[in-house]
């Protein structure tokens, strides 16, 4: 509590100076988000999605990109520039993470839990949280503030979005056993309940609806809650009919994501043909 009133204080300053103060706060926050004693969302079953946002550690976030100044970075003979204050991220050993060599970055101020696999290129940004035993793969995103579950496999192309601001604002979920598949788009705080399947090409988003052909539903953002995709759900990329106007007309259709079906045997054979690929 004593960190996060200084956050807040600090945060709330509109100040163009910056003395010591402001860098032991950013520096004693960055350091609980490595160890990931903090996190920018975490779960709580009192919530209706089951998480809750701590928007004042994405104060923090944002208090670390306000101070920082901008510096040459030199990494085998590449030249950078970015904010002193998120250099990259150093893993320790006994986390037997895996970063294979090719253009992967993990941002300072995030948590990679042990066993982590990644896939070059790769990017961990800054606020994300990825728990043990994750996978991502080539060409995949873990955006900013995005918390990442257990045993979760983000297949290549697959795009977790950030949600930074505003900082009260839901950042992407994505709970334990979840299936991302290739080019999958997981934006606007929406939430994947544990053990989902999204195929490839499925996108999420909070202005799309969810149908459910299996429980006959249709899953929505509402006023200040996300959008959540339901546990052990199968999801694949579909359409809707556009029902009146012009584009009925035409005969055109509109994206929309579909439920078909929910986890069963032959889904969890294919969830255990990914673990021996690791």
């Amino acid at each position: 509590m004593e960190l996060r009133a200084r956050i807040e204080e600090l945060f709330s300053r509109e100040s163009r100076e910056f003395g010591g103060e402001y860098f032991d706060a950013f520096e004693e926050l960055k350091a609980a988000l490595n160890q990931g004693r903090i996190r920018a969302a975490e779960p709580d079953s009192a919530s209706p999605s089951g998480w809750r946002v701590n928007g004042w550690v994405k104060k923090g976030i944002l208090l670390g990109f306000r101070i920082g100044r901008i510096v040459e970075v030199s990494l085998c003979g590449f030249q950078f520039r970015d904010k002193h204050t998120y250099p990259l991220k150093e893993i320790p050993a006994s986390h037997t993470v895996r970063v294979a060599p090719g253009g992967s970055s993990i941002r300072d101020g995030c948590y990679i839990g042990k066993d982590v696999i990644a896939m070059p290129p790769m990017y961990v940004n800054a606020g994300a949280y990825v728990d043990d035993g994750t996978l991502i793969d080539s060409h995949a995103l873990v955006g900013s503030c995005a918390q990442i579950g257990k045993r979760c496999h983000l297949s290549a192309g697959a795009q977790i979005g950030g949600v930074l601001e505003p900082v009260g604002a839901m950042p992407v979920i994505v709970e334990d056993d979840v299936l991302v598949g290739g080019n999958c788009g997981v934006y606007e705080g929406a939430v994947v309940q544990k053990g989902a399947v999204l195929a490839a090409g499925a996108i999420l988003t909070g202005s799309t609806p969810l149908y459910d052909l299996v429980r006959d539903r249709i899953y929505r953002r509402q006023n200040d809650l996300p959008l959540v995709v339901p546990a052990g759900a199968v999801v694949v990329p579909g359409s809707r009919a556009v029902s009146h106007g012009r584009g009925k007309d035409l005969g055109l259709s509109l994206y929309t994501p579909v439920i078909i079906k929910y986890r069963d045997e032959k889904t969890d054979q294919a969830a255990r043909l990914e673990e021996l690929l690791r």
